[in-house]
C-alpha cells in the first residue's frame, strides 16, 4: 500500500518528460525531412544546370555546322559558275554533305526540350536551309548543262539572298533562346545552393535545443536530489542524471550520423553532385567534432564545457602534417557547449579554405605557408585570431562565398563579430565573442 501511495504523484512528471521527449523527436524528424528536401533540391538544380550546359554547347555546335554548310555550298556554287572549274564543287559538295547531318542533330536535340519556341525555330531553319540548298543545286545543274545565261539569271534573282537571310535570322534567334534557357538554369542552381545555408543553421538550432532540453532535465533532477535530503536518494538521482546526459549525447551523435547518411544517400548514383555533398558532409562532421569536445574528458573542462586549445587541435587534426605548419597557443579559455559548436564550424571552414586556396594549398607559388592561431581574453571578450601567411594569398575581388556567409552567421549566433583583413601574402581573421555567452 505504501508503494501504491508513493508512485502516483510521480506519474504526472513522467508524462511531462515523455511529452517533452516526444516533442524533441518530432522536431528532429522535421529537421531531417527539411534537410533531405533542401539537399535534394540543390542536387536537382545543379544536375539540371549541367544538362542544360551540355545541351547548349551541342545546339550551338549544330547551328555553327548548318551555317558553315550553307556558306561552303554557296561559295562552291559561285566559284564553279564564275570559273567553270570543277574543283570548286568540292566545297559545294562538302556543304551539301554536312547540312543533313547538322539538321538531323539539331532536330534530335530539340526533341529533348519542353520550350515550344524551339520546335518552331528548328522548322524555320530547316525550311530556309532546304530552300537555299535547292536554289544552289538548280544553279549548279544549269551550269553543268551549259545553260550559263539561265544560271546567271537564277543567281541574280533575289531568292538566294532571301533564303540566306532567313536562315541566318532563324539561327540567331534559336541561339538566343538556348542562351536564355542556360542563364535560367544557372540562376536556379545558384539560388538552390544559397538555400543550403538554412540547413546548417537548422542543424545548429536542433543541437542547441537537444542540449538545452538535457540541461533542463538535469537541473530538475538536481533539485529533486536536494529536496530528497538523503545521501542514498541523492546518489541515485545523480546516476539517473548521468545516464540521461549520456543518453542525450548518444542521441545527438546518432542524429549527426543519420543526417550524414541521408546527405550521402541523396547523391548516390549522381557523381556530378559529389562536390556539393562532400562540402555539406564536411561541415556537419565539423559540428560533430565540436560537440564531442564538449563531452567527456577531451573537453578538459566540466560537462558541457570545452577548452579552446583542445577544440582548435581537434578541428585542425585532419589537416595537420609535416608540410602544413601551424602555430597554436593562447590562454586557458573554457567555452560553453553553445559556443564550442559554432566556433568549431568556423575553424573547420577556415582550415578547409586554407587547404583549398590559402597557406596549405597544394598548388601555389613556392612552398606552403604557415598558419598562426592565437586567442586571449580582452575586456570581457574572447578574441581568436587566425593568421595565414603565404606569397600566393591575394586580396579578394569582393565576391562573398558561402563560407563567408556561414562564418558571419556563426558570429551572430554567438552575439559577437568576425572580421577578415587581406593584404598581399597575408590574411587575418579575427573573431570576438562575449565571454561566458
Amino acid at each position: 500500500m505504501n508503494a501504491d501511495t508513493a508512485n502516483p504523484p510521480r506519474l504526472p512528471g513522467k508524462r511531462r518528460r515523455l511529452l517533452s521527449a516526444l516533442l524533441v523527436l518530432v522536431a528532429m524528424a522535421l529537421g531531417i525531412l527539411l534537410s533531405v528536401l533542401l539537399v535534394w533540391s540543390t542536387l536537382s538544380k545543379e544536375r539540371a544546370e549541367r544538362v542544360q550546359t551540355a545541351r547548349y554547347a551541342e545546339v550551338v555546335s549544330a547551328l555553327r555546322d548548318i551555317n558553315r554548310a550553307a556558306l561552303n555550298a554557296e561559295t562552291g556554287q559561285r566559284g564553279y559558275f564564275i570559273t567553270l572549274d570543277r574543283r570548286y564543287l568540292a566545297s559545294y559538295q562538302f556543304g551539301r554533305d554536312l547540312y543533313p547531318r547538322a539538321i538531323a542533330r539539331l532536330e534530335s536535340l530539340s526533341q529533348a526540350s519542353e520550350d515550344a519556341r524551339i520546335a518552331g525555330l528548328v522548322a524555320e531553319i530547316e525550311q530556309a536551309g532546304d530552300a537555299k540548298l535547292a536554289e544552289l543545286e538548280q544553279t549548279v545543274e544549269l551550269v553543268e548543262a551549259g545553260q550559263i545565261a539561265q544560271a546567271q539569271q537564277r543567281i541574280l534573282s533575289n531568292d538566294g539572298r532571301l533564303y540566306m537571310e532567313r536562315l541566318g535570322d532563324a539561327l540567331s534567334r534559336l541561339e538566343t533562346v538556348e542562351r536564355e534557357l542556360q542563364d535560367h538554369a544557372s540562376q536556379q542552381a545558384f539560388g538552390a545552393e544559397r538555400r543550403v545555408l538554412p540547413l546548417l543553421v537548422l542543424v545548429l538550432v536542433l543541437m542547441a535545443a537537444v542540449l538545452g532540453f538535457g540541461f533542463v532535465l538535469a537541473l530538475r533532477a538536481a533539485r529533486a536530489e536536494v529536496a530528497a535530503g538523503r545521501a542514498e536518494e541523492l546518489e541515485e538521482a545523480r546516476d539517473r542524471a548521468d545516464l540521461l546526459a549520456r543518453e542525450l549525447n548518444h542521441r545527438v551523435k546518432n542524429l549527426f550520423a543519420v543526417i550524414l547518411a541521408i546527405v550521402r544517400m541523396s547523391a548516390r548514383g549522381q557523381p556530378e553532385a559529389a562536390p556539393v555533398v562532400d562540402n555539406i558532409a564536411a561541415r556537419i562532421h565539423a559540428l560533430l567534432e565540436a560537440h564531442n569536445v564538449t563531452q567527456g574528458p577531451d573537453g578538459a573542462g566540466g560537462e558541457g564545457e570545452a577548452d579552446m586549445g583542445v577544440l582548435v587541435e581537434k578541428v585542425l587534426a585532419p589537416y595537420r602534417s609535416s608540410g602544413n605548419q601551424a602555430d597554436i597557443g593562447g590562454e586557458t579559455v573554457l567555452l560553453s557547449g553553445t559556443q564550442a559548436t559554432p566556433i568549431g564550424l568556423v575553424l573547420h571552414e577556415l582550415a578547409t579554405n586554407a587547404v583549398k586556396y590559402g597557406a596549405w594549398a597544394s598548388e601555389g607559388e613556392g612552398d606552403k605557408g604557415t598558419i598562426a592561431i592565437h586567442w586571449q581574453e580582452e575586456d570581457g571578450h574572447v578574441v581568436l585570431r587566425w593568421t595565414e601567411t603565404r606569397p600566393s594569398i591575394k586580396v579578394p575581388d569582393g565576391h562573398e562565398g558561402f563560407g563567408s556567409m556561414l562564418m558571419r552567421s556563426a558570429a551572430r549566433q554567438l552575439g559577437g563579430e568576425i572580421e577578415r583583413n587581406f593584404t598581399e601574402g597575408r590574411m587575418v581573421v579575427e573573431m570576438r565573442i562575449p565571454q561566458g555567452n
